[in-house]
């Protein structure tokens, strides 16, 4: 059941939520027929069928907290565009285009920059390898920047010349850990004047000169812990108030219900066996 009234308990303010505008991509052809994180295993079967349906439920959770949600329509071929996150980065109605590690993934970046031209965001083509919002995450007015795995750190200098922004740089160093996202929660996206954005994330995923970063500049964050880190419980979708995480991630649940937040449990364990969870399906399109 989904609550979009704040009810919060801590000691600061209230949470509050506010609308999203997000786009996802229906797993009408997902499977796992190739390896390029360690979540993916080609041997096993996987279940499209079951993969819709609980991205249905996601959809619907987003539908019941009152985002709108643009859809993109899957190919044939390209059973990871599910995960939209990765597709590019949105913000101030400008979309900084994917270019994909992997030769399997790379005719996804065209096919969601001609969305986002076509739905009348500003385009930048890449010049450097990035995984869209996969590795770029908006902290109030700073980008946190992954890479390690997968973005090249290159393209952290490309966001921040082209969106103007204070683009920090994180290295990860566990490879089930490959993007940011998995790494990383953003609990509030759009934090009062004057109040600290704040975020949960899993020490283990950072080398000692971003844990230090993060201790700096988040000392209120959630640290999460390795059980539910491994189900991907980090990979959540925030509006501030609602945190819609995976359903098994227990411990993640109760810290989020200490500190004032809503947690909505969903179950995309299928997903998961391609190594992407709630945020992996989830792009954000900021105007």
């Amino acid at each position: 059941m989904t609550e979009t009234l704040a009810q919060s308990t801590h000691s600061g303010s209230p949470r509050t939520p506010s609308k999203r505008t997000i786009l996802m991509c229906r797993p009408d052809y997902f499977t796992v027929s190739y390896q390029i994180n360690p979540w993916m295993h080609p041997e096993k079967p996987t279940d499209t069928a079951l993969a819709v349906k609980q991205w249905n439920d996601l959809y619907r959770t987003y539908l019941d907290l009152g985002f709108t949600v643009d859809l993109i329509d899957p190919i044939d071929g390209l059973p990871d565009m599910v995960y939209a996150a990765n597709g590019g980065f949105v913000l101030d109605n400008m979309a900084y285009g994917a270019k994909f590690t992997f030769p399997e993934r790379q005719p996804e970046g065209p096919a969601y920059m001609e969305w986002f031209g076509a739905n009348g965001y500003e385009v930048h083509v890449p010049k450097e390898t990035n995984e869209g919002e996969g590795d770029f995450l908006l902290v109030g007015d700073v980008i946190l920047a992954g890479t390690g795995f997968r973005s090249d750190s290159d393209s952290h200098r490309e966001v921040a010349d082209i969106f103007g922004r204070d683009v920090i740089t994180l290295e990860l160093v566990n490879p089930s850990f490959y993007h940011l996202d998995t790494a990383i929660a953003v609990l509030d996206p759009s934090p009062a004047p004057g109040e600290q954005a704040n975020i949960a994330y899993l020490p283990s995923a950072f080398n000692e000169s971003g844990l230090a970063v993060l201790r700096e500049r988040y000392p209120d964050a959630i640290l999460v812990s390795d059980e539910d880190a491994a189900v991907l419980g980090l990979n959540s979708y925030s509006d501030g108030y609602n945190v819609v995480i995976a359903s098994r991630a227990k411990g993640f649940e109760q810290q989020l219900r200490e500190r004032g937040y809503n947690p909505i449990g969903v179950d995309l364990s299928e997903l998961l066996l391609g190594g992407g969870g709630v945020k992996c399906c989830t792009l954000e399109l900021r105007r």
